[in-house]
């Protein structure tokens, strides 16, 4: 295929696409004075704000006004250093991005509300604040420590922070004089507010009199600007997390020039106008009872220093026999450029506000000036205050400026105020930290630099992996201490530790139903949800050859005996067994005075490398090297242990993602792949719920018109007590901490015994036995019988109707065929628990009983299940209650060896019948609008009505009769996208089933025609409310037929898969995917990714198209599992017929990203005039693939490849595989600079 023709691209789009827009794919550039000023001029040379008298400006001064002029003019002798950052095109509201690549929001509080987040990312040595914010007011909406429980700014749900935050956030308030020369005598006085909504811009309406706003959304920063022409007066303010200190802090940068021609006097309050302080988990207080809670708030100061203010309760607001009194506080401390002394603080909010408790108005402005609510009395107790830094008297000659920058955080003492006061007002020091968090952010998406001729896709690619990060945690290796560990990845040397870093679950403002923890610590991060992490961590290993096997081996060990896992996947612990090992390290690491500390630090129990620095500082510890030599002296000597909590519930998908991390790592290491199965014992973990049998979860109830009476499956796990009495166990006496292996399964009685273990294969073979006896009466979908769906969690009542998924039926299939292959290939026996062994016999005598029954599906099949089929099932079932059973507190111990023929033939017969399941359930089909169950796609659900039971003469907790079942009846749902997504994978060797059934998904109702994207859901009108939440929303919207991004980019991902080319890049281009979408109807930065896309199905046709829940979504990991086959190939490292591996580099690119002429962009060409595009491999090798034959690249061999080696050698390889010494040298990431590849 030689040419992509989109399904349908809007010619629109060429002006955002062309030359990536203005996103210059470049090095982030400090604020310097390159930009150009966008303030309009005109012909008239009488500033609008000269046109006014005395009288008006007297009216000014007692009234809170905004001057409005229509034909508003001045001056435009702005110099370049007053708005540094637009760049070129930024007056251009068709250009997307500014010169330092940051996103543009133009009259960003007259458009459509969108939330966002700063990444909390403070760097390895650096402890990161949380922050959101919304393109409401002065942007920032909330902003605390570790979670929304300890707020310095409220946290808000994003309905109410578009609301609230104009008013209790950041504001600026201006008192101005303007030329004369007796100041307010005869000069011209006004006070304003830049960014207040009563003077925003309204959409459709043209008023000169409205300043232009903008937003800029960068990395890991942000800024507004406002423009005021009648004013003369421009306003901007940044924010950045303040990077690399020991401190955590929110910085604000405020920069109000004068944009008139005459001199501006004027004084400033800026900043937070509702400041919360410390007092312990505030966030449940302040929704609830903020009221009661003013009662403990105080503010103190640090030497009676007006400039710093300390804002905390007396003690915890509790009503416990425990009084804990608080020490910590947050503070604001504010000083202007090129000076050292401290701003006062305005904290006592009536001052400013009056008695304006909606906080629209400053009252206290129109009566007094700021410099008179200085140096009057202030009152902090029993009430929330406010954080203004105060500035007075400051003169701007037309064309200067001034820059208020206030820094937020917490100290852990009022005493630490000053010294922080001081590091912050070092000359340049916030320059430099500004600089130091854009570059930082630049090397940390580095990794995965791209150069194509499209510099908005370039960009994306970068965004995606930092969010995917954010996700799932970015790894860096620990331990590594001399040329041994250098050459070495953490499979070979046992000192190298891998640890994820940045992580955490999202609760964002628009994903508030989560609660995120990021640890201001050293090393910050914070658990997430384990389908979360296992997505997004899938291609670790990818960009990072160094860390081997440690995720799949992570992943591999949550896996419970009952075939579950928990939900919470908490950071790596560590710990140091040996004493002298400990005493050792400690003599190298720190003082002699210290080492006695630090060696009962490292043997006193589990720590994480954040969690010792606090430590160190807690309790003195003196390094005499550098911290990262002591943390990885340290974790070289460490033990790892995996951290996880049950949570709630059992889902059913969480072990989908396993063959992922498998086939990640196998492209990488293929030559590792029989160790890692077969030599690689790992641990069973061991949650506190026990899934109930059927007789315990089946309930008789009446249906909801109280007409009848149905079957439903409810509280199907339980808490089990005996389960947490093991557990407790392993408490210590002395400190009354459960130790971690109390989260591990084990043989023997109540704390005795070992941690059971099993090889890796052996443990997906038992995986693979528990959903195989979970398979639904029909022997299609695998039961929800754990109490949660699959990945489509908004399915919750489908638990309830005995429902099951295909979805895990076909990963069921492909996790069949993998244990199948390895033991195929090295021809090894499984060894497997006794108690596993007991129930596969019985799997299999109930299987063979089937297939000697003579059994087969009729050409029609009925929704009653058939006698057999139910009889096989009811067997099945009550072996896997049985082995549950067994094994609900402890494994005997003893194992069965299964020989490699047997596994086979097993296997084998079990894969058949998957394929029987598969083939039935496209039989039965689905039923919805325009949908009778023929099209062929394969349906996603099932339900079973249980139309025969018998009661067990017991009942629930809430009094329901229990029932056992024996007879049922199927029930089908629409069509859903995941079923066929997933079903892609069982035909993606066969490019006929695989082009019939993209033709088929495109033309059924998952297709949404109007934006060319897919619904994550046919139609769902007139379905049951019972099947769960989904049903409560309106069409359109969450997981009801919306634009769910990241299962349509995983339907995307399984169409390059299966090689149809030019039916993904249609989809790309057609404006399915980033960066091809209409900004204007997507609303937000096109290099960001949302949760979901209101479809066009919802009936408001203005939000059609918009994307929601912004940024950390598995649509990353399906991205960059994309990315990864169009530029690397699947498989860069292969096998060859001497057991060798070999690299070879197979891309998948087509033409139009080495050069797009319909979209005006020419490509890079060598010396030789051939097209190139260049990426970074395993996050550190440039590589640039030359396109001398002018065409697509799919699938194309090299022809030959030039290696660049640091040391300036060359190695040329003809031929399309580089050969082992060298390939093993590039995994290694030993010495290698470049490779050139010649197509």
């Amino acid at each position: 295929v030689n040419s992509i023709t989109a399904i349908s691209i809007d010619n629109k789009m060429s002006s955002y696409q062309a030359g990536g827009a203005a996103y210059r794919d470049v090095e982030a550039e400090p604020l310097n004075g390159n930009g150009i000023s966008p303030i309009n001029s005109s012909s008239s040379t009488t500033p609008s704000w000269k046109k006014y008298g005395m009288g008006a400006a007297l009216i000014a001064l007692v009234g809170y006004v905004s001057i409005y002029s229509p034909s508003a003019a001045v001056s435009t002798n702005v110099p370049s250093e007053v708005l540094p950052t637009l760049g070129k095109g930024y007056s251009d509201k068709t250009k997307l991005f500014d010169k330092t690549n940051r996103f543009i929001v133009h009259d960003f509080d007259a458009r459509s509300t969108f939330s966002n987040f700063l990444p909390g990312i403070a760097g390895v040595f650096g402890k990161p604040v949380w922050s959101f914010y919304v393109n409401r007011g002065q942007g920032l909406a909330s902003f605390g420590l570790a979670s929304k429980d300890f707020p310095i700014m409220e946290f808000y749900t994003a309905n109410k922070a578009y609301q609230v935050t104009p008013y209790v956030g950041f504001r600026t308030f201006v008192q101005g004089v303007r030329g004369g020369s007796k100041g307010k005598e005869d000069g011209v006085s006004f006070l304003m507010e830049p960014f207040s909504p009563s003077n925003s811009k309204v959409e459709g309406v043209e008023d000169a009199s409205k300043p232009d706003r903008t937003m800029f959304t960068g990395t890991n920063e942000m800024e507004i600007l406002e423009v005021d022409d009648v004013h003369g007066v421009t306003t901007s303010v940044k924010y950045f997390v303040m990077p690399e200190e020991d401190f955590a802090a929110l910085v604000r940068r405020t920069t109000i020039t004068n944009t008139g021609d005459d001199d501006l006097t004027l004084s400033v309050l800026d900043g937070l106008a509702k400041i919360e302080p410390t007092g312990g988990r505030l966030s449940w207080g302040l929704k609830n009872m903020g009221r009661t809670l003013e009662g403990w708030m105080g503010v103190y100061h640090a030497n009676d220093d007006p400039g710093l203010p300390f804002y905390r309760m007396s003690t915890e607001p509790n009503d416990s026999a425990a009084v804990v009194i608080m020490k910590s506080g947050h503070y604001c401390v504010s000083f202007m450029d090129e000076s050292d002394e401290l701003l006062p603080i305005v904290y006592d909010t009536e001052k400013v506000f009056g008695f304006s408790t909606t906080l629209q108005e400053p009252n206290g402005l129109l009566t007094h000036s700021i410099e008179d609510i200085v140096a009057s009395p202030q009152y902090g107790d029993a009430k929330t205050s406010s954080a203004f830094a105060a500035a007075s008297g400051v003169k701007l000659a037309p064309g200067k400026s001034v820059t208020v920058t206030s820094v937020y955080g917490q100290a852990e003492h009022v005493e630490d105020l000053p010294e922080i006061a001081k590091i912050i007002t070092q000359k340049h020091f916030i320059t430099k930290k500004f600089e130091r968090a854009r570059s930082m952010m630049n090397e940390l998406t580095a990794k995965v630099e791209t150069h194509t001729v499209n510099k908005l896709f370039d960009g994306t690619v970068k965004q995606i992996y930092l969010d995917n990060s954010l996700r799932g945690g970015m790894p860096v290796i620990l331990g590594d201490l001399d040329d041994e560990s250098h050459s070495s990845n953490a499979d070979e040397d046992s000192r190298l530790k891998v640890y994820h870093i940045f992580s955490r679950i999202h609760g964002d403002l628009e994903r508030d139903y989560n609660d995120f923890n990021i640890d201001p610590t050293y090393f910050s991060q914070g658990p997430g949800n384990y389908r979360d992490v296992a997505q997004n961590r899938r291609n670790d290993v990818v960009f990072s050859p160094r860390i081997g096997s440690f995720v799949v081996k992570q992943f591999l060990s949550y896996i419970q005996a009952d075939g579950y896992e928990p939900l919470t996947v908490q950071a790596f612990a560590y710990q140091v067994e040996n004493h002298n090992e400990a005493a050792r390290v400690a003599s190298l690491i720190a003082s002699e005075e210290s080492a006695p500390t630090l060696i009962a630090i490292l043997t006193g129990g589990i720590f994480r490398p954040g969690q010792l620095f606090s430590l160190f500082d807690q309790l003195d510890v003196t390094l005499v090297v550098s911290k990262q030599r002591a943390i990885d002296e340290i974790m070289a000597i460490s033990t790892e242990t995996a951290m996880a909590t049950f949570g709630q519930g059992y889902w059913a998908d969480h072990w989908e993602y396993y063959l992922d991390l498998i086939e990640a790592y196998t492209s990488i290491y293929p030559d590792g792949e029989e160790s890692l199965m077969y030599d690689t014992e790992l641990r069973y973990f061991f949650s506190t719920a026990t899934v109930k049998p059927r007789s315990q979860k089946y309930v008789e109830d009446y249906t909801f018109d109280g007409k009848s009476k149905h079957i439903l499956q409810l509280d199907a796990t339980v808490f089990d007590l005996d389960k947490v009495a093991e557990q407790g166990a392993f408490r210590n006496v002395n400190t009354g901490l459960i130790a971690n292996e109390a989260n591990w399964q084990r043989t023997g009685g109540p704390g005795t015994g070992r941690a059971f273990t099993s090889p890796a294969i052996s443990k997906l073979f038992l995986l693979a036995a528990m959903k195989f006896s979970m398979r639904d009466a029909y022997g299609m979908g695998v039961e929800y019988e754990g109490g949660k769906p699959g990945w489509n969690d908004a399915m919750n009542g489908l638990n309830g109707m005995v429902g099951s998924g295909m979805p895990e039926t076909f990963e069921l299939s492909e996790l069949l065929k993998y244990v199948l292959s390895v033991v195929k290939k090295f021809q090894r026996p499984l060894v497997v628990p006794s108690e596993l062994g007991v129930m596969v016999d019985t799997v299999n005598d109930a299987l063979d009983e089937l297939l000697a029954s003579g059994y087969e599906d009729s050409e029609e099949l009925s929704h009653d299940v058939p006698e057999e089929l139910f009889k096989y099932w009811d067997t099945v079932a009550s072996a896997r209650e049985d082995y549950r059973n067994e094994l609900q507190y402890y494994f005997s111990g003893n194992t069965v060896e299964i020989a490699a023929e047997d596994a086979i033939d097993m296997l084998t017969k079990w894969f058949d019948q998957v394929q029987l399941g598969v083939a039935r359930a496209i039989k039965i089909g689905s039923k919805g609008i325009d949908d009778d169950g023929t099209s062929g796609i394969p349906p996603s659900y099932f339900s079973y009505n249980i139309t025969e039971w018998k009661r067990t003469n017991e009942t629930n907790d809430k009094g329901l009769p229990l029932v056992n079942a024996e007879a049922m009846a199927v029930g089908v749902f629409p069509l859903f996208l995941e079923a066929p997504t997933r079903y892609m994978k069982l035909i993606v060797d066969d490019q006929d089933k695989m082009v019939d059934m993209y033709n088929k998904v495109l033309n059924s109702g998952l297709r949404d025609d109007k934006l060319k994207m897919y619904f994550l859901s046919a139609d769902l009108t007139g379905q049951s409310y019972d099947m769960g939440r989904m049903m409560a929303f309106a069409a359109g919207w969450l997981e009801n037929q919306s634009i769910w991004m990241h299962m349509s980019y995983k339907y995307y991902l399984q169409l390059i898969r299966g090689k149809l080319y030019e039916q993904f890049y249609s989809e790309m281009k057609g404006g399915g995917m980033l960066p091809f979408m209409d900004p204007k109807v997507y609303g937000r930065s096109l290099m960001e990714c949302s949760s979901f896309i209101a479809s066009s199905a919802f009936l408001d046709p203005s939000v059609a198209g918009r994307g929601f829940l912004a940024r950390l979504s598995g649509s990353t990991a399906e991205f960059l599992s994309i990315w990864r086959l169009m530029f690397i190939g699947p498989n860069p490292f292969v096998m060859n017929d001497d057991g060798d591996v070999e690299m070879q580099l197979i891309p998948v690119l087509p033409m139009f990203f080495f050069e797009d002429l319909e979209a005006g962009a020419e490509g890079k060409r060598d010396e030789d005039g051939n097209l190139v595009v260049s990426y970074k491999l395993f996050s550190s090798i440039m590589v640039t693939y030359h396109n001398t034959l002018g065409t697509d690249l799919f699938e194309v061999e090299p022809t030959s490849y030039v290696v660049t080696m640091t040391d300036g050698s060359t190695v040329e390889v003809e031929g399309s595989k580089i050969p082992t010494e060298t390939a093993v040298q590039i995994r290694k990431l030993l010495g290698v600079e470049t490779i050139d590849v010649y197509f």
